[in-house]
């Protein structure tokens, strides 16, 4: 993963460097000759998805003159890519970001000590009944038996859904909203642990501890929370805001919205390895402008 960059570009070369450093020295290899599984472990994913993506930003503006400040007006990222947007908007050192995600991935890995139990779906959402499913949830989530669990992960788009929970609770959920004609079909996702629900507490006092000893600054233009889908006021709710993700609900759609809605945006620069956010985009709005960068040959082609 980004080696691409590494080998093209000096600043790329720097960014992972640093970031190497900050974990030891354990980051490189698993990147650029680790085994898919090595990569994949979410304690590896994590720093390395947040040292590529940023590498690729600090390549835009060496190399193509991309300043953030100027060509955007916010910057927003899924999950784990909130620390991403962060450490963009310079809220937030790569040293520290990359400490702090290699610890989230760590703790929500040993957040649940039996992998076998838990897990976590996508849904395909029918045609405007993504409210519906909503409310169908909450009624799923009180009605299972002590024990069991199943709450919604994500909301990326209107018609995708991730949740999380038990095996048994997510089952049981998918299930339900099938046979309410809510959902259309479900897909088990191959995951180590189920994110952003509140089996997830015990990383979240985790992260809880390590961001009290982070100095965050105030951003140089809006980032948008993942858990309020609106921007983030006030520098000190920062350590808050990614506490409370860790077993929250990942608003990414509510989050889109409010950016189309009220600050009428309906451009975007996707960043960072894969593209699968800026398929939910151009799926939900083909209308709109989705300009992607996910390796050292879309940087060399970079024009806006």
């Amino acid at each position: 993963m980004g080696k691409d960059l590494y080998d093209t570009y000096a600043v790329a070369r720097q960014v992972v460097d640093e970031a190497d450093d900050a974990l030891g020295g354990t980051l490189k290899h698993v990147m650029f000759e680790g085994s898919q599984e090595d990569l994949t472990r979410t304690e590896n994913a994590q720093p390395a998805i947040l040292t590529t993506s940023i590498a690729m930003l600090r390549v835009l503006e060496s190399e193509r003159g991309f300043k953030i400040e100027e060509t955007c007006k916010h910057a927003l990222g899924h999950s784990l890519g909130e620390y991403s947007a962060l450490v963009a908007t310079k809220a937030v050192t790569l040293h520290d970001a990359v400490k702090l995600v290699r610890l989230r991935g760590q703790a929500m890995t040993k957040a649940v000590t039996n992998k076998g139990t838990t897990a976590m779906s996508a849904l395909v959402v029918r045609a405007d009944k993504l409210e519906s499913l909503v409310a169908a949830m909450d009624e799923i989530k009180a009605s299972l038996p002590s024990g069991e669990l199943a709450e919604i992960a994500n909301i990326n788009s209107s018609f995708q859904v991730v949740i999380s929970g038990t095996v048994r609770g997510v089952d049981h959920a998918s299930r339900m909203l099938q046979a309410k004609k809510i959902a259309a079909r479900a897909v088990d996702l191959p995951v180590s642990a189920p994110f952003h629900c509140s089996l997830m507490q015990p990383a979240a006092d985790e992260m809880k501890i390590a961001l009290k000893d982070v100095n965050f600054q105030k951003p140089v233009i809006n980032v948008i929370s993942n858990v309020t889908a609106k921007p983030i006021t006030r520098v000190e709710d920062i350590s808050d805001l990614l506490v409370r993700q860790v077993t929250g609900t990942v608003q990414w759609h509510t989050s889109i919205k409010y950016l189309r809605d009220q600050e009428n945006v309906h451009d975007y620069i996707s960043l960072g390895p894969g593209k699968v956010l800026a398929n939910l985009l151009r799926k939900e709005y083909p209308l709109d402008f989705v300009k992607t960068v996910t390796t050292a040959e879309d940087i060399q082609q970079w024009a806006l």
